[in-house]
């Protein structure tokens, strides 16, 4: 493996150790704060709370915890860090651009009096508290530069990792004396649509009172918010839309509706996955009078859904005027109607006519405004268009699975993903997941696909991601999960020199032991993926018992060593305990149906065995969201 030093691998142009006073700024030296934190008047919530985690973690790093002031001090501190924008930065930073252009944009800078941590802030103030059907959201901006900043500062600069939720995940390196050399650091992250990614602590109800964020599941949400990713920018509507047009206008507009082969304008396939005619004008007039209404209620929304309903293949319109939007060459897919299938042309290109026509229309009401029109490529329109590109002010949700797949269907969902690239500005990666991350919990481990097609997915116009779905299992999946994090927030970044800094950092003088191990369950993953095995035959005895050897050698390796090393050896080793005994269950549970016994002592692994580790007491983000294998539904929900 190779060796790297800690401090030296994402800082950029700054040192923990101390140079002459003339050269560095030291905003703590031995143990004493030197420079308070200066947030601007009235900051937001959210920025407001992140300048108080960056005392806090000043204080874990130094043993000094800074004060935090609101607005200018009068008079100026001889030495500060500045925690977002305010006038007086020009007068102490002459030479910076503090205009900040582009979308997220966040700044660190240092000279020899003074430090700024500052982003791209975006806000209505009249308009800072959401109501959703989950909750209610304070604080919410249209942009967080300035807190994604200081997280960035935090990790990069005070050299903190947060490997997994909770305490043990977080790993600190004390330093007493805190200094910078003059440095200058710009970025604005590609994927402005971030938080799905972790999808289930988008869907969480997300309420913020004071310092604290309450409902969901608090410990993800503040570790998605320190990779980053909580604040993003691009909120891309779901999947599907339309689906109350059926209730609310097939009575007095049955020509907003698909025409069917039999003369009807009907629901099928259902009321909510309805068809439209997409050529009709009284449907785009009906689709940016909805909008307006949004904005009315949610003035800080900028991607407005226009994506069909589901069950793709049934019920599209006939009309002529929609069948003259579709490309006679385009990929021939089945479709159905009432009692009809039959092989037609991709619909693509009708789809993104219609989405065109409402992006223009949106435009034209709208100029000063950054709004866009969200569709998708799925289904029977997952075919790049043939004879249209998209507008500008389109986001396309690129429904592809190439991660972690077989080469045979991950590589023509990489093509197709391509074409799309080449015909839309702007797509955000969505892949189905599916059983590449299982509910039931076991490894499945695919670091190097990540890295992988995080890149490729930025070289290819991608602005966000959304994976449907993970579900937190951080002993057997964890890795998985840091390395997303990391690689979504740049996905240019050095994917193997994270992955050294997770080892070494993570496990110091066992780093390589635990990199033996997580190689391993890579490898077992592969076997699953690409040699099509099944996942609890792989899990056997022999390969748990190498994957146990590579933690004995880690405990061996840490005899004498801080005691957190041996504990984050310990949260891995309860993933393998719960991988072995879960695979053990599975021909169990196959014999379930004939055979009452062995349900029973699939049953009794289950209730002695892995309830107790998914429930460790001691370990708390070792497992989340788990649904065991059951070959009869309920069964085990009853003793859950």
């Amino acid at each position: 493996m190779r060796k790297i030093v800690f401090v030296a691998i994402f800082l950029i142009g700054t040192m923990f150790s101390v140079f002459s006073q003339a050269e560095t700024l030291e905003i703590v030296k031995d143990g004493e704060s030197l420079a308070p934190i200066v947030v601007f008047e009235d900051a937001p919530r959210f920025t407001r709370l992140a300048a108080d985690e960056l005392a806090h973690y000043i204080e874990k790093v130094s043993g000094a915890r800074p004060e935090v002031v609101e607005g200018r001090p009068d008079p100026l501190p001889d030495k500060a860090i500045w925690v977002g924008y305010q006038p007086v930065m020009d007068e102490l930073f002459p030479d910076l651009d503090f205009a900040f252009e582009h979308p997220e944009e966040i700044l660190i800078a240092a000279n020899g009096e003074h430090l700024v941590i500052a982003g791209r802030d975006r806000w209505k103030p009249d308009h800072m508290v959401m109501r959703t059907s989950r909750g209610e959201l304070e604080g919410v901006q249209m942009e967080y530069g300035t807190a994604n900043a200081v997280y960035t500062f935090i990790q990069d600069y005070l050299n903190v990792r947060w490997f997994w939720p909770g305490e043990l995940g977080e790993d600190i390196l004390e330093q007493k004396t805190i200094g910078f050399e003059p440095l200058e650091y710009r970025y604005h992250p590609q994927f402005r649509s971030r938080r799905s990614l972790f999808l289930h602590v988008a869907m969480q109800r997300l309420t913020y009172r004071g310092n604290y964020y309450q409902g969901g599941d608090w410990g993800n949400q503040e570790w998605v918010k320190f990779q980053r990713h909580l604040l993003d920018s691009l909120a891309h509507p779901g999947g599907h839309d339309f689906t109350d047009w059926w209730a609310r206008f097939h009575e007095d507009h049955p020509e907003y509706f698909a025409l069917q082969p039999d003369g009807t304008r009907s629901a099928f396939p259902n009321p909510k996955n309805v068809k439209l005619c997409h050529s009709n004008p009284d449907v785009w007039r009906q689709w940016l009078a909805d909008v307006e209404k949004t904005i009315e209620r949610n003035p800080i929304r900028t991607v407005f859904g226009a994506s069909p309903g589901d069950s793709y293949r049934s019920g599209h319109c006939i009309c002529a005027d929609c069948l003259a939007w579709d490309h006679p060459d385009a990929e021939r897919y089945t479709f159905t109607w009432e009692g009809i299938g039959q092989p037609y042309v991709s619909l693509t290109d009708r789809h993104i006519k219609f989405a065109n026509k409402l992006a223009g229309m949106l435009r034209e009401r709208y100029p000063e405004e950054d709004y866009y029109v969200g569709m998708t490529a799925y289904g029977n329109w997952r075919s790049p268009p043939m004879g249209v590109e998209a507008a500008e002010n389109i986001v396309i949700r690129a429904v592809f699975n190439f991660h972690n797949r077989r080469p045979e269907l991950s590589d023509p969902h990489r093509e197709l993903f391509r074409g799309w690239a080449e015909a839309a500005p702007t797509l955000i990666w969505k892949p189905n997941l599916g059983p590449a991350e299982p509910r039931a919990a076991y490894p499945k481990v695919s670091t190097r696909s990540a890295i992988d097609n995080m890149r490729f997915a930025a070289e290819h116009n991608a602005v966000g991601i959304v994976f449907d779905k993970l579900w937190y299992n951080w002993a057997t999946n964890g890795l998985n999960y840091y390395i997303l994090a990391r690689m979504a927030w740049n996905p240019y970044a050095d994917g193997e020199a994270l992955l050294d800094d997770y080892y070494q950092r993570g496990f110091g003088k066992a780093a390589d032991d635990i990199e033996a191990y997580w190689t391993l369950m890579e490898q077992g993953n592969d076997r699953i993926v690409k040699g099509g095995e099944s996942w609890w035959k792989v899990y056997d005895e022999k390969f748990c018992a190498e994957a146990r050897d590579h933690l004995e050698s880690a405990f061996d390796a840490l005899e004498g060593e801080p005691e957190k090393y041996r504990k984050r050896v310990e949260f891995l080793e309860v993933g393998l305990d719960y991988t072995q005994g879960l695979a053990q269950t599975i021909p169990l549970m196959q014999r379930a149906e004939a055979d009452e016994t062995a349900e029973e002592e699939a049953l009794r692994i289950w209730l002695d065995r892995l309830k107790p580790l998914v429930n460790h007491s001691e370990y708390t983000h070792a497992f989340r969201r788990i649904k065991f294998p059951s070959p009869r539904p309920g069964r085990l929900d009853e003793l859950w």
